[in-house]
């Protein structure tokens, strides 16, 4: 059975991180998931709610009136470094196996 862990962090404090989750509603968009744990992952596995997943995606709204404010620059660069660590994490993610080998080295 596959055991999906994070090194130095798990799926919470991402999204759950408060200005993170503030911004971008605490949780990833969960349009596109499968139903049932993956083929060779515990159904039980505390990150199921991230394998199943088929897409890591955030989203935040602005309104007219925030697009249009002398600010709106700085609003947007703010919201881009919240996202730094979602960014680390899909690239730790998806650049190693299930045991944290890089798939990079040859």
């Amino acid at each position: 059975m596959a055991e999906f862990a994070f090194k130095e962090y798990n799926d919470v404090e991402v999204y759950a991180e408060p200005a993170f989750a503030k911004a971008y509603g605490g949780k990833f968009d969960a349009w596109n998931s499968v139903k049932t744990a993956p083929k060779g992952f515990n159904k039980d596995d505390p990150n199921i709610n991230l394998i199943r997943l088929k897409n890591f995606v955030v989203t935040h709204k602005f309104t007219d009136e925030e697009v249009h404010a002398p600010d709106f620059g700085k609003k947007v660069l703010y919201h881009f470094e919240l996202l730094r660590p979602f960014f680390d994490l899909m690239s730790d993610v998806f650049i190693t196996d299930l045991n944290g080998v890089s798939l990079l080295d040859d």
